[in-house]
């Protein structure tokens, strides 16, 4: 940290080296008080440093830095390089001098720090902070979730081992938050796989009734401890033939998250928003019996779905993924959430704005909530009924609107949902992603790249010769082709186990051993099988070599609609 004020002088910092770290001085820029942190570029990394209690504005402090935290690498594309910035003078992780933690600082377009404490609707951001603390049950933390203003939320830079080891320190994290994005994931993976239980030293096997497959899963997951859910997973369906290369845990993934996420469950309800996303139930407890430990265990998969490079089946709204990496939200967020709600906000904003009474509207600190078609009056504050909102109150009016909504409403779930997540993947590893990155590393390619799919597609048996230049593989990607998104999904899920396919596209589709086992069209005469046959764990279609087009079709699509998702072994 800083070490005090140095000998008088201006201009640009100086740098003196020694074997491990470089040492900084600069002058204190005016109107920063004794104690008060500002944030300058050192090395052309911008960071954080507190003002010595003994130094006054126009004196020069020193500090020090790693000597690898100033060598930080150019962004490999400039998306990369911006993409902590929200605007021109937007919020960005900086990293703290003082213990080398990440923390976000709202830098305003002269790059000084905005200290504003009150609520700015366009300024004001918020994260999550999840305080971890021991539970009764040494394999189930508890937790303190709350959204607090986005510069009082830090997160380490640094990754234990498991013998106390530095696994992951903040070079490593700089170094990657630069790459693009299909470098990012190998090096997420190839960090998660230092973190994996070796086999040898244990592993666990998942047996599962497919009939009861939700209720056995959750009993299963949460005995767990936090070593268990890094070890190396096998599964078996109960009373069913199958050898779980990869295609049995590809398809518990998607069967648990589909059903988990169906809306018929209660625990999760289409964004009113975006009909293809998820959001929380707030009233998931009068739904579901037991909700808080479905939503521990939901945390759990993700995590390990990510952590074994799986994709889950939902995609979730937006401030969801924020919420998970400890990215701000900010009032603009409201509008991905409740539409109507962000436009009646905006429009007592003008009021307020324009001068008008807004105590004329006779509103208080409460909102409503409707459960199971009753609804009751919620306070956004303690007390919030006796508390009339007015032209001075209302900008914290606007911030215990937003804290209810992105937050406070569906609390309770997200810190269970939160803590299981956490018990799998370390929370700074997730510093190097954004949101969008961190949908597409669940969940997949939303749309299917018909051009990739068929560059890393390889061909087996009758096909191995000729491959796409075979009558047969070339109907099979007419017809393919012609499939709108469903059906395509369908074939994927007929195949490889899962609708989704990995967020780097088909060219790192992967077998259970986790070594790459691409698409694969294998040959077969009609004599052999009548339809065609998938091998998920191998990633293979069997397609027979008919003799029309029509034939293809037929066949093909009855294959993919007609089969019930299970395996036969090979």
């Amino acid at each position: 940290g800083p070490q005090g004020p140095a000998g008088g002088g201006g201009g640009a910092p100086q740098q003196k080296k020694d074997e491990k770290t470089q040492l900084f001085e600069v002058e204190v820029p005016r109107g920063v008080q004794p104690g008060q942190p500002f944030a300058l570029l050192a090395g052309g990394v911008r960071v954080l440093v507190t003002c010595p209690t003994n130094a006054n504005p126009g004196q020069r402090i020193r500090f020090k830095l790693p000597l690898a935290l100033t060598q930080k690498p150019k962004a490999t594309n400039e998306a990369a390089a911006i993409k902590l910035s929200y605007d021109k003078d937007g919020w960005q992780r900086t990293i703290r001098v003082s213990d080398m933690k990440f923390q976000w600082v709202r830098v305003d377009d002269k790059g000084d720090i905005d200290t504003r404490t009150r609520f700015h609707i366009e300024k004001s951001a918020y994260v999550r902070k999840l305080e971890f603390r021991p539970g009764d049950d040494p394999r189930i933390r508890t937790g303190i979730l709350r959204l607090v203003p986005a510069s009082d939320a830090v997160v380490d830079s640094r990754i234990k081992s498991a013998d106390n080891r530095d696994l992951v320190t903040y070079s490593d994290i700089a170094n990657a938050q630069v790459k693009a994005f299909e470098e990012k994931a190998q090096w997420f993976q190839d960090t998660c796989a230092q973190l994996c239980v070796e086999w040898n030293e244990g592993h666990m096997r998942m047996n599962v009734r497919r009939q009861f497959l939700l209720g056995d899963s959750v009993d299963a997951v949460m005995s767990l401890s936090r070593k268990d859910l890094r070890k190396l997973w096998r599964f078996e369906f109960i009373g069913e033939m199958g050898i779980d290369a990869g295609g049995l845990a590809r398809e518990w993934f998607q069967l648990v998250t589909e059903e988990i996420f169906d809306p018929d469950m209660g625990l999760w309800q289409s964004s009113a928003v975006n009909q293809m996303c998820m959001e929380i139930n707030p009233a998931s407890e009068y739904c579901c019996e037991d909700h808080l430990v479905y939503y521990r265990f939901l945390g759990r998969v993700m995590g390990k779905a990510l952590f074994d490079r799986q994709l889950v089946a939902g995609h979730m709204v937006q401030h969801l993924y924020k919420h998970i990496l400890g990215w701000p939200v900010t009032f603009a967020d409201l509008e991905m959430v409740d539409e109507e709600y962000f436009n009646n906000l905006k429009q007592l904003q003008t009021m307020n704005k324009n001068g008008d009474d807004i105590s004329m509207l006779c509103l208080d600190f409460t909102t409503t909530q409707e459960v199971m078609g009753t609804k009751s009056e919620i306070e956004l504050v303690p007390g919030g009924a006796d508390m009339e909102v007015n032209n001075d109150n209302f900008p914290e009016y606007l911030e215990a609107c937003l804290k209810y909504r992105m937050l406070d409403r569906v609390k309770p779930q997200m810190n269970e949902l939160l803590l299981g997540f956490f018990d799998v993947i370390p929370e700074p590893l997730l510093t190097i992603f954004d949101f969008q990155e961190l949908e597409l590393l669940m969940c997949g390619l939303p749309e299917i790249d018909m051009a990739d799919w068929k560059e890393h597609t390889e061909y087996s048996g009758e096909y191995d010769e000729i491959g796409p230049d075979h009558q047969s593989c070339q109907w099979f990607w007419e017809i393919v082709t012609e499939f709108d998104q469903e059906m395509k999904a369908r074939l994927l899920q007929f195949v490889t186990g899962t609708s989704g396919v990995p967020s780097r596209g088909f060219g790192v589709l992967q077998g259970n051993d986790g070594n790459i086992r691409k698409f694969t069209v294998h040959g077969v005469q009609t004599g052999v099988c009548l339809y065609p046959r998938a091998h998920t764990c191998f990633n293979r279609i069997d397609l027979p070599m008919y003799e029309t087009r029509e034939e293809c079709q037929e066949k093909l699509k009855l294959a993919v609609t007609m089969v019930a998702t299970g395996f036969d072994i090979e």
